[in-house]
């Protein structure tokens, strides 16, 4: 058997080297399809299956108060209380993720970092390569703090140095002592992001100050908590032991601030554990399902490729039946003969395999670069075999079809002299229901492809009801600064000022809920005169705006005034609101002057009285509807915050030049605060990341899609055509004009493509409706994308059976009837 083995590779390679041309375009083809899938499948093995880099991470549990992402979040009162109660844990830990701020003033410089409790290390089984790790002893109240290094940041920020033990490292502007470095290959829980520095939980007193979060408590948290159970305690005998003590935690922790009906639910929490093993990811939950659906776009890639080259090697097969008939009248068995050419198969396959896993390596670094995130795409085993098995199914799925069908001729017909027309007899059917497999498949992609490009193009060219060009964003951290909160409102209004005088800022205002960001700020309602019908009903949304706000950022005031110095801190309070919200609680009546309350807990605000309407503009993503908005007075801020956002419009020129001139204005404020710009055009960019990548990747594979179904008809015509020569020969002899043989062929290739169309139709208006959730402003089985798609594919397929078509009717009869 290994001698047979070994006798079909050395004939495989010898037969493939012969045919360098046929061997290239396999090759190629499955090349594309496998290193696409591949490419894809490491994207969701480092997502979605690797496990944590840590000692036995299937133990790991996560507390959680129910399936949702919110429930996650633990304020640091309750985890003390957990930590402190707990009772079915061997090691528990709680951690929160951070970015630290490495300089000391002016333009920020970033680093990610996780707040973590003293078990952290100890409980994930961490070690360090110089120093210690963190202890219980590290993290208690009142500590002086202390930093461990990851591997990396060590390597990229001190160059490997051995004596960074004993330093300090200043985040936030506040001294931390380095006391070890992470062991290489440890990067944190969060799936996408890399840790660079782990500080204990106590220190968050220290980099954030009076802001401090260690002593606040509400509905939401910005802790996560994780241990490894006992030996022989069962999830569901922890879920029911945590449970107990549930409501004295919860009680404890009250947050006073909260409603009523809110308060009531905050008691009534319970816990759950579920599986940490692969760790937490809010890239995961961004991108998770886009995977999926490029998962299932690269596998009909795949499909397509196999289909394209089972047509070459039917195509193969039948120039060799000769030789197969030779082979069997010599003694060689059928069974012997499936395995060379399925041999044959494999080895195509596995050149295609390699090459491919070479593709996936430089996509998926383009991918990730693309999408700046943090991901091992190391290959593990698990990837290799990914690869292999869809290399041997891929050689499989194109090569038993050929081989069966190269096999089905009698070996005393092949055998006959001048036995062309009688081995080439059969109609070439077999290839021709290929191709139609292909066009259907094809058009599936295609549309596919039109409808995420037409989502995307619809998403850039938005009009988001604000001025997205010549518009720098600033963010701006003063708890550096050394003020206290009093003067926050102060300095914010001094900065501002002093940036209206900054030359080349036509203009410039504050907010605090940026344009195209994450944060939001919602709050219920009572209105003068309008009865809600229930709690959504009564919620709008908010923003904290200085003066000026409307005109910088480009949104039109249709009614009333902009903020003035009329709006002092002990002024009346006024808000100035969208048409939406205009047009939802007041009707046609003119809204100015009109009042609302907002709920704050189970207290009402003092009244806002409405001085102005603004046109509608996005709040946050451009996926989502208007909503309801009222803008407030960031100088009637009454607890103004650290953290602002300018905005600043220039004259013209590019926005970059403007960020020195910036940086000068508000160093001559404050040197300490903490700076960070975008321009809103790069701000619009980002938020629109994903849809960028699907609308990038289903256009590729769309167009892959259709150039391997123009290949494969191309491959398919010419070699029906070859096969007719004779007989096109004896009608163009007997009378048939050029154009008649054009129709005929031609008629043919409609015949494939019109019957590939409806297939392919049919599957997509099927299919389609599992990508509604990406599309933005149209329908998943849109017309005109429909449309589109069908007449280019139509007309990539036709071209590619005219040429065949063309050079038969071009042919001269007398010289196939004297070959013949």
């Amino acid at each position: 058997m290994l001698d047979d083995l070994w006798q079909d590779l050395r004939y495989a390679v010898r037969d493939i080297r012969g045919n360098l041309g046929f061997t290239a375009v396999a090759v190629l083809s499955l090349a594309l399809g496998i290193g696409a899938n591949t490419a894809i499948f490491s994207l969701i093995d480092a997502v979605m299956l690797r496990s944590l880099p840590v000692s036995h991470p299937e133990e790991l549990l996560q507390l959680t108060m129910g399936k949702q992402a919110y429930a996650e979040g633990y304020m640091n009162p309750v985890w003390e209380q957990v930590r402190d109660r707990q009772d079915v844990f061997s090691g528990v830990f709680a951690y929160g993720g951070w970015r630290f701020n490495l300089a000391a003033g002016g333009e920020a410089r970033y680093v990610d970092g996780d707040f973590v409790s003293g078990q952290f290390f100890d409980t994930l089984g961490v070690r360090t390569v110089l120093g210690r790790t963190l202890t219980p002893a590290d993290d208690t109240r009142g500590c002086p703090g202390a930093a461990v290094l990851s591997h990396g940041f060590w390597q990229r920020q001190y160059g490997g140095r051995t004596d960074v033990v004993g330093q300090t490292i200043a985040l936030n502007n506040h001294l931390l002592e380095i006391v070890g470095v992470a062991e290489p290959g440890f990067t944190g829980l969060d799936v996408g992001r890399s840790v660079d520095v782990l500080v204990p939980i106590c220190s968050e007193g220290i980099v954030q100050g009076e802001n401090s979060l260690l002593d606040e408590s509400s509905f939401l948290g910005w802790l996560r908590i994780i241990g490894r159970l006992k030996p022989g305690v069962s999830e569901s005998e922890a879920t029911t032991r945590l449970n107990t003590f549930a409501p004295q935690i919860f009680e404890a922790t009250l947050p006073q601030a909260l409603s009523a009906g809110r308060q009531e639910q905050f008691l009534n929490r319970t816990f759950e554990v579920r599986s940490a093993t692969n760790g937490r990811s809010g890239f995961r939950r961004q991108y998770g399902q886009a995977l999926i659906v490029l998962m299932v776009i690269v596998g009909v890639v795949l499909l397509i490729a196999c289909v394209n080259v089972a047509n070459l090697l039917l195509a193969r097969s039948a120039g060799r039946q000769r030789e197969i008939a030779i082979r069997v009248a010599l003694g060689a068995g059928r069974g012997r003969l499936v395995r060379q050419l399925l041999t044959e198969s494999l080895l195509l396959s596995m050149a295609g395999a390699t090459l491919g896993i070479l593709f996936a390596q430089w996509s998926t670094s383009v991918l990730v670069g693309f999408l700046d995130v943090y991901l091992d795409l190391t290959l593990n085993l698990r990837l290799l075999a990914f690869t292999a098995s869809i290399a041997v199914i891929t050689g499989l799925l194109f090569g038993v079809i050929p081989a069966w069908r190269g096999l089905r001729v009698p070996a005393q017909l092949a055998m006959k002299a001048n036995s062309r027309g009688v081995i080439e007899r059969p109609r070439f059917g077999l290839g021709k229901a290929l191709v139609m497999a292909q066009v259907a498949l094809s058009l599936l992609l295609v549309v596919g492809a039109g409808l995420m490009l037409s989502t995307f193009w619809r998403l850039a060219s938005l009009d988001p009801g604000y001025e997205r060009d010549q518009v720098l964003l600033m963010r701006v951290d003063i708890r550096n600064g050394g003020y206290t909160q009093e003067r926050y409102l102060a300095v914010s209004q001094q900065m501002l000022e002093k940036l209206r005088t900054t030359p080349g800022v036509r203009s410039a205002s504050l907010s605090f809920v940026p344009l195209v960001g994450l944060r939001r700020w919602s709050n219920e309602l009572l209105i003068e005169g309008y009865t809600a019908t229930s709690r959504d009903d009564a919620t709008a949304y908010f923003n904290r705006i200085s003066d000026g706000y409307f005109e910088t950022v480009g949104i039109a005031l249709v009614a009333g005034r902009d903020f003035d110095g009329r709006d002092a801190p002990t002024s009346p309070r006024v808000a100035i609101i969208n048409q939406t919200m205009a047009e939802k609680y007041f009707g046609s009546t003119n809204p100015l002057g009109r009042r609302y309350r907002a709920r704050e807990g189970d207290i009402l605000s003092d009244p806002f009285e409405i001085v102005g309407v603004v046109k509608d503009a996005k709040y946050g993503a451009l996926r989502d509807e208007i909503p309801a908005t009222a803008y407030v007075a960031w100088s009637q801020d009454r607890s103004p915050s650290p953290l602002m956002n300018f905005e600043l419009r220039t004259d013209g020129g590019q926005l970059q030049a403007l960020i020195p001139a910036v940086k000068s204005a508000i160093g001559e404020i404050n040197r300490s605060v903490s700076l960070e710009f975008i321009t809103l055009a790069d701000q619009i960019d980002e938020s629109l990341k994903r849809d960028r990548l699907l609308a990038t990747l289903s256009g590729f594979f769309g167009g892959l899609a259709l150039l391997l179904a123009t290949i494969g008809l191309y491959g398919v015509m010419s070699y029906d055509v070859a096969r007719r020569r004779n007989e096109i020969g004896i009608r163009m002899a007997l009378g048939a004009g050029q154009a008649q043989v054009l129709r005929m062929v031609l008629g043919e290739v409609a015949h494939l493509i019109g019957i590939g169309l409806v297939v392919g139709l049919a599957v997509a208006v099927a299919t389609t409706r599992f990508v509604e959730s990406f599309l933005y402003g149209l329908a998943p089985n849109d017309p005109l994308t429909f449309s589109v798609a069908t007449i280019v594919l139509a007309t990539a397929a036709l071209w590619a059976g005219y040429l065949p078509a063309r050079r038969a009717s071009g042919q001269n009869p007398m010289t196939v009837l004297r070959e013949e």
